[in-house]
């Protein structure tokens, strides 16, 4: 069973966007007001690879208050796929980090999102194109930026933030997720079943590139 292009995002976006990834996340992030008294704050994050993806990128951050505009351009991703991204970790001092191929602990070959959370944290926000930017759209891909032809992905958008995340920003990262390891340039079930649901291929949830967030000045 394959997914591909329109026709998978069409039977992707027709789950329920409350399927989530997993466990309880202390932050969240909705569009709207809220303005923190801090000053303006750029950052860079450099985007790896995981699971042998090829993916690769930058994003750039900007917070005033709790304004927080995210940048990204990445590249070697699925090609006409929808890409999942959040910022993952803790506001709670907990130390998360990106994963490496020792996270896979039942040795298939691939790090899959429930192996990579202990690493990365749960979703603190949703890096969804519109609307809701909580946890609970982790998974809403029919609002998930779509990678071109060519596996090229950008991303702009402004959301307001809790003021934990403000505060503790670098303490976080960019997971972006959607993997490929056939090479056949659309997500289907050569590697199972996603950890998340049945529904889904393995190859739409698990983890595509990862980067920490540092402050560029």
């Amino acid at each position: 069973m394959t997914l591909k292009h329109s026709t998978h995002l069409i039977a992707l976006a027709a789950l329920p966007a409350a399927f989530t990834l997993a466990l309880a996340t202390p932050g969240l992030a909705q569009d709207g007001g809220g303005n923190g008294g801090s000053h303006g704050r750029n950052y860079r994050i450099d985007l790896g690879p995981l699971n042998d993806s090829g993916a690769s990128g930058t994003a750039q951050l900007s917070l005033q208050g709790r304004q927080l505009t995210v940048k990204i351009d990445a590249q070697g991703l699925v090609p006409g796929q929808p890409h999942a991204q959040h910022i993952h970790g803790s506001t709670d001092g907990h130390n998360h980090f990106c994963p490496d191929k020792s996270a896979d602990k039942n040795g298939d070959g691939v790090v899959t999102t429930t192996e990579g959370l202990p690493a990365y944290g749960d979703i603190n926000i949703s890096l969804t194109t519109k609307g809701d930017t909580s946890k609970a759209s982790g998974l809403a891909v029919d609002r998930m930026p779509v990678a071109d032809k060519n596996g090229k992905l950008s991303y702009s958008r402004t959301i307001t933030v809790s003021q934990a995340v403000a505060d503790r920003l670098t303490d976080l990262h960019i997971v972006q997720h959607g993997i490929d390891p056939n090479g056949n340039k659309m997500y289907d079930f050569s590697k199972g079943k996603s950890d998340l649901d049945p529904k889904l291929p393995q190859e739409a949830t698990a983890p595509a590139d990862c980067g920490m967030i540092h402050s560029s000045h």
